[in-house]
């Protein structure tokens, strides 16, 4: 799905894959979120900027069910979804990639995909061939380049750790993808070995909000771009309607300038 297709499903009034509405969260008496409405479409970057403590990350962790919202809803293709834990997200096919991309050093691509979710045989036994087997499947869909298969995670590259990572999450049916600063610490190699493997997502349909702090980053990837300062929204944008400035602007003032644009 290209990036016209995404923004046709949301001109024709399409269902979202996640509607967020209204959400709020405080801690200690200090408002981290304070009813932030976002959603995203299937075939779709969104991304989240903001200055630390703007919110975003306490905001996409009540979708991942790591923190449970105080007040507002979350629809997930259109019906309302409770969401208390890890647990019931991965149950509506929500995937979270952190940057620390929780993967186990000393096991290779295959046990680390199938980690805590192993396949086994009619006997019960681990089935590392076809663990193996199915590694090999979903990363030559990923990333046709990848090779070492029998190395422990920890002598790949940064780009190849995180096609294991997003292999795991795709594998398991993953239909909404919330990545945390993918290319962080990557080189120019291995940033654009990401950002071929989140092109190759968005054309499968799944829906990706993807948090950085790099702004020229994020003009690239996706197609719209939120920012939130302070717990609250500030804007959500095309990146075709703005340039780098006007995301800046909204990052440090808190404003919006095409919000603010006075009519000729």
């Amino acid at each position: 799905m290209t990036r016209t297709q995404s923004q046709t499903s949301r001109q024709a009034g399409g269902t979202p894959l996640v509607e967020l509405r209204d959400i709020s969260i405080a801690f200690g008496g200090v408002q981290a979120v304070d009813r932030v409405s976002l959603d995203l479409y299937p075939g779709e970057v969104v991304g989240l900027l903001g200055h630390n403590g703007a919110g975003k990350s306490t905001l996409i962790k009540i979708l991942s069910g790591a923190y449970r919202k105080d007040s507002g809803e979350i629809l997930i293709n259109g019906e309302r979804a409770e969401i208390d834990s890890p647990a019931d997200a991965r149950r509506y096919n929500i995937e979270t990639i952190y940057q620390t991309l929780a993967l186990a050093d000393n096991l290779d691509a295959a046990s680390n995909l199938f980690l805590g979710r192993e396949l086994t045989t009619p006997l019960g036994f681990v089935d590392d061939a076809r663990m193996e087997a199915e590694t090999r499947k979903i990363l030559a869909r990923l990333n046709p380049n990848f090779r070492k298969f029998s190395e422990p995670v920890s002598a790949l590259s940064g780009g190849q750790r995180q096609s294991v990572a997003i292999a795991r999450a795709v594998y398991f049916n993953a239909k909404i993808l919330i990545m945390d600063e993918p290319t962080a610490a990557l080189g120019v190699h291995e940033t654009k070995m990401v950002a071929d493997l989140i092109q190759e997502l968005k054309a499968q349909g799944l829906g990706i909000f993807l948090i950085s702090h790099d702004t020229r980053e994020m003009m690239e990837l996706c197609d719209r771009v939120s920012v939130m300062k302070n717990g609250q929204m500030i804007g959500t944008e095309r990146v075709e309607d703005v340039t780098e400035d006007d995301i800046l602007s909204m990052i440090i003032m808190g404003r919006n300038p095409k919000r603010e644009a006075v009519p000729a």
